[in-house]
């Protein structure tokens, strides 16, 4: 009896010794992957967006803790808007959301909502990871369809975020380039970040270290051929986007980051 009792109760030791290991294992992993996350809830950013001294408008980006269909994720919310004499000439609302998982990094839900001098959109774009489908839902004209998806797919906002998170900067070399998959309205496109450099640019903020990409998009791109954009981003784990330039044939249209809040890491400025 006596060597049953001491049977029972090393299983009993063996049993609560696996659980406070898989316990630290645990807080262990989840607090190495809080290290690797360049962003985190309650992260957000304005950006003055102009053509030379004049303010053509305001966009916003920002991120939040939420739950959608019982997991948890980030709930990515971005907003342009046009100001003053510009939204007399041309009025931009838009809208966009992105429901992404917080392990994983890939999106759920996606939504589009704009209006652009008259030109409107409203879509909502669910990611069936079971089908490999993305249900595309378009309130404006009431329609709904459905269309494949490729392996770790991004869209619109998450790729953003996606990039923050995975891109490894710290070998990184000139010309180098990063691609992956995006689902934009309704069709797949190949995207692809070419590393340009690094520079040490002026802020408001002081001067900051920054790396300098230029985006591409293979096929129905945003931009025409003598158009080109060019993306400054925080050389920090922030990976925060601090310039933005597209290059048109009538000048450069910019959007400088102008305020935040939230960084999950600390902004490095070189100091004067």
């Amino acid at each position: 009896m006596e060597q049953m009792l001491q049977s029972r109760e090393y299983g009993f030791l063996l049993c609560l010794m696996k659980k406070i290991i898989f316990f630290i294992f645990v807080c262990f992993t989840t607090l190495l992957s809080a290290q690797k996350k360049a962003y985190g809830d309650g992260e957000w950013f304005k950006f003055r967006i102009h053509y030379g001294p004049i303010t053509a408008g305001y966009a916003t980006l920002k991120v939040e803790d939420t739950i959608l269909h019982n997991k948890e994720v980030f709930h990515l919310q971005g907003e342009g808007h046009t100001t003053g004499i510009t939204k007399l000439l041309f009025n931009v609302d838009d809208y966009y959301q992105s429901y992404i998982d917080k392990a994983l990094d890939i999106p759920y839900r996606f939504i589009r909502k704009i209006d652009e001098g008259g030109y409107t959109k409203d879509l909502v774009i669910d990611f069936d990871y079971d089908t490999q489908k993305a249900i595309v839902t378009n309130n404006k004209y009431r329609t709904v369809h459905q269309e494949p998806i490729p392996d770790n797919v991004q869209d619109m906002v998450s790729s953003f975020y996606y990039l923050r998170n995975h891109l490894q900067t710290s070998n990184i070399k000139q010309d180098d380039v990063f691609d992956m998959n995006m689902f934009f309205d309704r069709g797949n496109y190949k995207f692809r970040l070419k590393f340009l450099g690094r520079e040490t640019l002026k802020t408001t903020f002081g001067k900051v270290p920054t790396m300098v990409f230029r985006p591409y998009v293979e096929s129905g791109r945003v931009f025409e051929e003598e158009e080109s954009l060019t993306v400054w981003v925080t050389d920090d784990a922030n990976k925060m986007p601090i310039l933005i330039k597209a290059d048109l044939v009538i000048g450069s249209l910019k959007a400088t980051l102008t305020e935040y809040k939230g960084l999950t890491h600390q902004f490095k400025i070189i100091p004067e």
